[in-house]
């Protein structure tokens, strides 16, 4: 994440923590389609650091990612993907470009190489559209690998895509044979 002028990086992930994989951890829950009450997080989050709705309100607006939403109302708010927990964010079906592209860390190749891309413990695979994105997200995970996903012939072959609201594309799984490393 792009450091922000008020230093809230930490918070930032404290709040993906929250809203992608553990609402518990501050005594909330999530709807079935991912949605929190944006006062109970911010109040949930006071437990262990100084915030308030400014400070949630520049989160959002500064993250590069674009991991969350607020509802239209601004009462609720949510991640926007990547979840561990099954909720349905509402995703629509897409149709992919011709090739999608994924960045990994050099320790995850043998893995992927053998069993293709998998959610893990996410819901979706994780794909980008460009080289530069992949390669930003594999370099999290140390030396960056790039794999190429031939995402239309995929489609063709009757996987589902998704695009959520920042742009990330979302598909269950991509066997082996759909890869190629760049």
């Amino acid at each position: 994440m792009k450091k922000n002028s008020k230093g809230l990086d930490g918070t930032s992930k404290y709040i993906s923590l929250i809203l992608r994989h553990h609402p518990e951890v501050i005594g909330i829950t999530l709807d079935e389609h991912g949605w929190a009450d944006a006062e109970q997080l911010i109040r949930g989050v006071q437990r262990t650091r100084t915030f308030d709705r400014e400070m949630l309100k520049e989160i959002v607006r500064t993250d590069e990612k674009q991991r969350y939403s607020f509802s239209p109302d601004g009462t609720r708010i949510r991640a926007n993907q990547g979840h561990s927990v099954p909720v349905d964010v509402e995703l629509t079906v897409e149709e992919p470009p011709e090739y999608l592209y994924h960045g990994t860390g050099q320790k995850y190749v043998k893995s992927i190489d053998q069993t293709g891309l998998v959610p893990k413990g996410r819901l979706y695979v994780h794909l980008s559209k460009d080289v530069d994105t992949a390669v930003k997200v594999g370099s999290r995970h140390g030396q960056p690998v790039i794999y190429r996903v031939s995402s239309g012939r995929l489609k063709r072959d009757g996987h589902v895509f998704y695009r959520s609201v920042n742009g990330v594309w979302l598909v269950k799984a991509v066997p082996v044979e759909y890869l190629e490393k760049q």
